[in-house]
């Protein structure tokens, strides 16, 4: 097998907001695996929080290429590979290729080779970042107009009464929608106190991650009482994390980037079966090609956040859909993506 890179820049249409930052764009990596013939593709993106940068995707990206190359083929790669100490976004672009790359072979979508038998769909989450309320209020009207039925806002500004001006015109611009918030750890455990009820008086579903992260009890314990139910993300990185909350937070969101890929997904899936904890796919802002690996996986959640590739200006690739407020797998072999503006040789 023969692996290649590319890195491409990708701008989001409007900067996004969150509590600690705001992203007006993001580097791609990409990586195609190539085999008799056939190419896989998989995508990791930076991520400041994460601490990746270009480089060191580019590095670990470039060594876990040249380790494939001493496979027979990407079946037995997939089965035998070492993750090593790499980062789990990388692992998962990795994966994600292998898998793209097996499907084309065996002309099997990838949903199929993760265990489900028809092409899943989800609605999922269309993200509003923390903006005036007016212009969030515009947002959620397109939005729901649009066919959007689900919305997260995110919040955490020091003043919470922006955040709350914010939810009230959204959720007075589209009324029918249902609507998560995310303050990205913004709050205080006080904070979270005094403020969720008040979220939960404006119709809001749940909560992601309230409080900072590294408190998983303190988070746990809010959650024992509070009138919404609370989703972990960044204190549900990996399956220890997910083991230490199950049965005592609402939902954990799963991103494959941190997680390390589709089947540390599944393994954390079905960890949490039965317990009380529900399943949410998230993601990073990212191309369809770094979105599809979770929207194979998007009949296990609860809640399907994938919308990263739709806050770009331009996304380089398509085949999952989304702007309608669903995303869907295909039945195509592999990942069921393609690359715009290629030629018909290159999209082998």
């Amino acid at each position: 097998m023969k692996a290649t890179l590319r890195t491409v820049r990708l701008t989001l249409a409007e900067p996004l907001r969150i509590s600690r930052s705001t992203t007006a764009a993001r580097d791609a990596v990409w990586l195609s695996v190539e085999h008799e013939g056939l190419h896989g593709h998989g995508e990791a993106v930076t991520s400041v929080y994460y601490g990746l940068d270009t480089g060191t995707l580019e590095r670990h990206l470039y060594e876990a290429g040249r380790e494939l190359g001493r496979f027979a083929d990407p079946e037995t790669a997939l089965r035998e590979r070492a993750s090593g100490e790499r980062p789990p976004a990388v692992n998962a672009a990795v994966e994600s290729a292998l898998l793209d790359l097996c499907g084309r072979r065996a002309g099997a979508p990838v949903h199929r080779l993760l265990g489900s038998g028809s092409a899943p769909s989800a609605a999922t989450a269309r993200t509003i970042g923390i903006v005036p309320a007016p212009h969030a209020a515009a947002q959620a009207r397109a939005l729901a107009d649009a066919g959007f039925a689900l919305i997260k806002a995110k919040a955490g500004t020091p003043g919470p009464e922006d955040d709350l001006d914010r939810i009230r015109a959204v959720r007075a611009a589209a009324p029918g929608t249902r609507l998560l918030l995310d303050p990205n750890g913004a709050w205080t455990l006080d904070q979270a106190r005094q403020l969720i009820p008040r979220y939960a008086e404006l119709g809001v579903e749940a909560v992601e991650q309230p409080v900072a992260p590294g408190d998983p009890e303190g988070l746990a314990r809010l959650a024992e009482r509070s009138p919404l139910p609370l989703i972990a993300d960044e204190d549900a990185v990996d399956q220890e994390d997910v083991r230490r909350l199950a049965g005592r937070v609402h939902g954990v969101n799963v991103k494959l980037a941190k997680c390390g890929g589709p089947y540390a997904a599944l393994r954390i899936a079905e960890s949490i079966a039965g317990s009380g904890t529900d399943l949410m796919l998230g993601c990073l802002t990212a191309s369809t090609l770094g979105l599809a690996p979770a929207v194979h996986l998007a009949d296990r959640a609860r809640w399907a956040d994938l919308d990263g590739h739709l806050l770009l200006a331009d996304d380089p690739w398509t085949g999952i859909g989304g702007a309608d407020g669903v995303v869907r797998a295909s039945d195509l072999p592999g990942l069921g993506v393609r690359e715009r503006r290629v030629s018909r040789e290159d999209a082998a």
